[in-house]
């Protein structure tokens, strides 16, 4: 265990570096911290985060102060640490775009300012620690059903893993390479300047510069969705499990699924910036799961379309203030709503002339899914209790709308108002619940019913002044307390409010509530989902991919 060296940090100081089919957690240590293998929800070989063995550090021997900064329009990461004698950096990224199968991690350390000295373990333990490789020779060894293949550090002993001290001249840089494979790893090692090469051309070819306010933050959003979107076209919700989103509260989730919500409001994000791959991707995603599942949509899949596994817990101490879990209970829920979202992204891409013949055959199976289905009962956006959520039917109305059914639209909008305006005349949450919800501001925003609407503009208002506090947004009410002390701000909703009082002409109130919730970030840009507003933390999985996806969205559309 190297919890002494290595010890968990607020969620603000980890960077992300992933490649589209796996990720890695990087801490202001130098410490890869969090990996799973061969693809996101494998079992970690990096688990410190949350407790467990196996970690790859690279830190400085001498006392430091740490900061860092992506490469513009990548998720290439330089760690930045100014000693007491120089300036040292390390570059570290996963070869991209990744390989099914097959991770490349690349590490450069510069040294920047006088020489960089720094102290070097890796010890990667398959099976979240079941396993340790042997390792021999040229640092070669297999566990667990991976191979790992350690270059440019010869002169590394066995300790923590293996372990090195290395000193590198002032000006000049040295690179390591660990490969990480399901498979026997090729003859030769890759060669560093080369995979560095092609690494840095293909995320400047992936992440253009996108035409929205606030390009650099949209930039990075679009950066951070494209590597956590892998070959199936598939965006995992996050890169983590079992963060809490509150302290000891029992909401811990594993993230490491492709939700079908979450890739279509990445794809919207994404046509309404023009990042087109990021859009065909997610449709092409989204297609695949329509047409295996029709009616059944689950609401979640593993990034290669398979079914998420059963929740289950593991034997690890966890992060602090949660506990680890693998799994997730969505498995065996109904939502709705996906249908509509479904329809949203296929409508998107048939405007844009970008729909092939199975997206065409998933637009009619999922119109023939919300006619048969939406009368159900279903879990909701949320992931509640079945109910006959409001927003679910309204979203089925939006989607419907967007692929020219408005017949089938108009029928479930009156069916909807007939059970679920509260006597305010804003829309409530279900026929049987009369509060608020900030799912409810969706309807307006995604065409089931013009902001205009009475209903539309009274759901807004009466939403900002009982759920909205000093610029941050949350969910609903959970019961009397003050709003953070039940959850903190979610920052989706934030978005929301944002695009919500832009769609209705007030763009100076826009661009207030776009800039408070683009900040509830640490120095890498990462967003989670919910925000401790009062400590000024980040909560739950990291990082969370809707949320950076409405940041896209909003960048996008406040600037038209």
């Amino acid at each position: 265990m190297n919890d002494d060296l290595y010890p968990p940090q607020v969620l603000r100081e980890y960077a992300l570096i992933a490649d589209g089919e796996r990720g890695v957690v990087v801490g202001p240590r130098g410490e890869f911290c969090w990996m799973c293998a061969p693809r996101w929800d494998g079992d970690a070989v990096f688990a410190s985060l949350i407790g467990g063995p196996g970690i790859y550090a690279v830190t400085p021997r001498e006392r430091f102060v740490w900061g860092g900064a992506y490469e513009p329009g990548t998720l290439i990461w330089r760690s930045r640490w100014v000693t007491n004698d120089g300036v040292i950096e390390c570059r570290e990224a996963l070869a991209f775009p990744g390989e099914p199968g097959r991770a490349v991690l690349l590490r450069q350390i510069v040294a920047r300012e006088g020489d960089a000295r720094v102290h070097v373990v890796c010890d990667p333990r398959p099976g979240f620690g079941a396993f340790r490789p042997d390792f021999h020779g040229a640092w070669k060894g297999n566990a667990g059903g991976l191979w790992f293949r350690w270059t440019g550090a010869a002169g590394a002993r066995r300790g923590r893993g293996l372990e090195l001290d290395l000193t590198v001249p002032a000006g000049t840089r040295h690179d390591l390479v660990l490969e990480i494979t399901d498979r026997p790893p090729r003859k030769e090692p890759p060669a560093a300047d080369r995979v560095w090469h092609a690494t840095e051309l293909a995320w400047h070819r992936a992440v253009p510069r996108p035409r929205t306010i606030a390009h650099r933050d949209a930039r990075h959003a679009h950066a951070v969705m494209r590597g956590m979107t892998g070959a199936s076209g598939g965006m995992v919700a996050a890169a983590t499990t079992s963060l809490p989103e509150r302290s000891e509260a029992g909401r811990n989730y594993d993230y490491r699924y492709v939700w079908i919500r979450d890739q279509c409001f990445a794809g919207l994000a994404a046509a309404a910036a023009g990042a087109e791959r990021l859009f065909d991707d997610a449709v092409r995603f989204v297609t695949a799961r329509v047409l295996e599942d029709g009616p059944r949509l689950k609401p979640a899949y593993t990034s290669t379309g398979g079914p998420v596994p059963e929740q289950d817990v593991l034997k690890l101490p966890g992060y602090p203030g949660g506990y680890d879990r693998v799994g997730n209970q969505v498995t065996g829920q109904f939502q709705l709503d996906g249908f509509g979202d479904a329809l949203l992204l296929l409508g998107a891409a048939a405007e844009r002339d970008r729909l092939d013949a199975d997206g065409r055959r998933a637009l009619r199976t999922a119109v023939a899914a919300i006619d048969e289905r939406w009368r159900d009962p279903d879990a909701g956006i949320w992931e509640l209790d079945d109910r006959r959520w409001t927003h679910s039917g309204l979203n089925c109305a939006a989607g419907l709308r967007a692929v020219g059914e408005t017949g089938r639209a108009d029928a479930i909008v009156a069916a909807t108002a007939s059970r679920a305006v509260h006597p305010s005349g804003r829309w409530q949450r279900s026929p049987g619940d009369p509060r608020l919800d900030g799912a409810l501001l969706l309807p307006a925003i995604r065409g089931a019913v013009p902001a205009d609407d009475p209903r539309s503009r009274r759901t807004l208002d009466a939403y900002i002044a009982e759920l909205t506090d000093d610029g941050y947004a949350y969910r609903f009410r959970h019961d009397e307390r003050p709003l953070g002390e039940a959850e903190g701000a979610f920052l989706l909703c934030g978005f929301l409010v944002a695009l919500a009082t832009h769609q209705r002409g007030d763009v100076s109130a826009a661009l207030r509530w776009f800039e408070r919730n683009r900040s509830a970030c640490g120095p890498a840009g990462l967003l989670s989902e919910e925000y401790d507003v009062e400590q000024r933390q980040m909560r739950g999985n990291l990082p969370q991919a809707f949320v950076h996806a409405l940041l896209l969205e909003c960048a996008a559309r406040l600037d038209h």
